[in-house]
C-alpha cells in the first residue's frame, strides 16, 4: 500500500488561457481542489512555497484553511525554504495550522531551490553568519524550529507578567503535540537525505537531485532513499521514518487527456545545472493509456522504496480537471500496480 497525494506548484498568471489568473484565483481553487481530493479518497494536499513568484508564497493562512474544510487528508508543504524562515514564528505559525487540522500537518521544509531573485533572503532579513553559506544558514534554522517543536521550556519569564504563567520556562504556544515528526526534509543529494535521517526528519525527494553518479534519475533517487533509511538506522531513533517521492503522470483516459499530454510523457531524463556549479538531474515525466503507464512505473525503483507518491498537477487549468488527474491514478494505474 502506498499513500497518494497531490503537490500543486500553485501558478497563476493574468492570462485568458489560465484558470487561476489571480492570487486569489489559485488560493481559493487550492482549497477546492484539497477537499475534492479529499472526496476521493486520495491521502495528502501538498502545496509548493516560492518567494518573488507568481506562486504560492505563504504557506500557513493556506494550509489552516484546508484543515478547516477538511478532515482526513493529510495537509504539507514540498518545500519551504528555511533561508527565508523565522523558526520562533513559524513554529507558531505551524503549531496553530496542525491544531486546526487536527495533527494531519506534514511539513516540508529545505534549504530551497534557485530564486526569482538574487539572495532573495536578504530583503526578509536574514544573512549568513561569518563563514556560513545560505544553505549552512538554512540548515542552522531547520535545527532552531526542530528544537523549539519539542516543546520544551526555553524562555525565562518576567516575574511581573501580564497574565499568570505556569511554573518553568516558558515555550512557544500554540504547541501541537506530534508536529516534530511529521517535519520533512526535501533533498537533492544523497548528504542532505542522510542529515536529514541524522536529525530525525521524514524524506521528501523530488523530481531532481544532484547527478551524482550519471545514472538513470530514478536508480540515483532509489540510491538516497537507502542511504537516508541507513542513516536513519545508525541515528537510532524510535519510529519509523516516512520517505516520497512525486511524479508527473497522466493517464489517457479521453479526448481532453490526449489533447493535453497525448504526445506522451518525457521519455528520458534531463541534465542541467541549479548554478554554476551543481548538475543536477531530472527526472522524466508519464503520460499514455493506463496499461502501458502501469508498465511504465513498475520500472522506478525509486517510486517502489518510497511510501508516499506526490502526483505533481497542472493546477492552471483548473479544479475539475486536475480533480480528473487524480482520480484516473486512483481508478486505472494504482490498483494495478498494488499501491490500493
Amino acid at each position: 500500500m502506498k499513500k497518494i497525494g497531490f503537490l500543486s506548484f500553485g501558478h497563476w498568471t493574468p492570462s485568458s488561457q489560465s484558470a487561476t489568473r489571480s492570487a486569489q484565483d489559485v488560493l481559493l481553487q487550492s482549497i477546492d481542489l484539497a477537499v475534492a481530493a479529499e472526496e476521493l479518497g486520495a491521502d495528502g494536499a501538498y502545496f509548493r512555497v516560492h518567494h518573488f513568484a507568481r506562486q504560492l508564497s505563504s504557506p500557513f493562512p493556506l494550509l489552516a484553511a484546508v484543515g478547516a474544510k477538511t478532515s482526513r487528508i493529510e495537509i504539507g508543504t514540498g518545500v519551504i525554504d528555511m533561508r527565508y524562515e523565522n523558526p520562533f514564528y513559524m513554529a507558531e505559525d505551524a503549531g496553530a495550522a496542525d491544531l486546526i487540522a487536527g495533527g494531519r500537518l506534514q511539513l516540508g521544509i529545505s534549504r530551497g531551490s534557485p530564486e526569482q531573485v538574487i539572495e532573495g533572503w536578504r530583503h526578509f532579513g536574514y544573512a549568513p553568519q561569518q563563514g556560513e553559506t545560505d544553505a549552512d544558514m538554512g540548515r542552522r534554522h531547520t535545527e532552531t524550529l526542530l528544537e523549539v517543536l519539542r516543546g520544551e521550556g526555553f524562555a525565562k519569564p518576567n516575574p511581573q507578567p501580564m497574565f499568570p504563567n505556569p511554573p518553568g520556562l516558558l515555550r512557544l504556544e500554540p504547541f501541537s503535540e506530534g508536529l516534530r515528526e511529521r517535519i520533512w526534509w526535501g533533498s537533492g543529494s544523497n548528504a542532505t537525505a542522510e542529515w536529514a535521517a541524522k536529525m530525525g526528519m521524514n524524506l521528501q525527494s523530488s523530481t531532481l537531485k544532484d547527478d551524482e553518479t550519471g545514472e538513470p534519475f530514478h536508480i540515483q533517487q532509489a540510491k538516497q532513499i537507502r542511504a537516508y533509511r541507513e542513516a536513519w538506522k545508525a541515528a537510532g531513533h524510535n519510529r519509523e521514518p516516512r520517505v516520497s517521492v512525486s511524479r508527473s503522470i497522466f493517464a489517457l483516459v479521453n479526448e481532453m487527456d490526449r489533447a493535453y499530454f497525448g504526445r506522451g510523457g518525457q521519455e528520458g531524463d534531463s541534465i542541467g545545472f541549479l548554478d554554476e556549479k551543481t548538475r543536477a538531474i531530472f527526472g522524466r515525466s508519464y503520460a499514455g493509456e493506463p496499461d502501458a503507464l502501469v508498465k511504465q512505473l513498475e520500472k522506478d525503483e525509486a517510486i517502489a522504496e518510497a511510501d508516499t507518491l506526490l502526483l505533481t498537477v497542472p493546477n492552471q487549468l483548473g479544479v475539475e480537471y486536475n480533480v480528473h488527474v487524480i482520480e484516473s491514478i486512483l481508478k486505472h494505474v494504482a490498483p494495478a500496480l498494488g499501491w490500493r
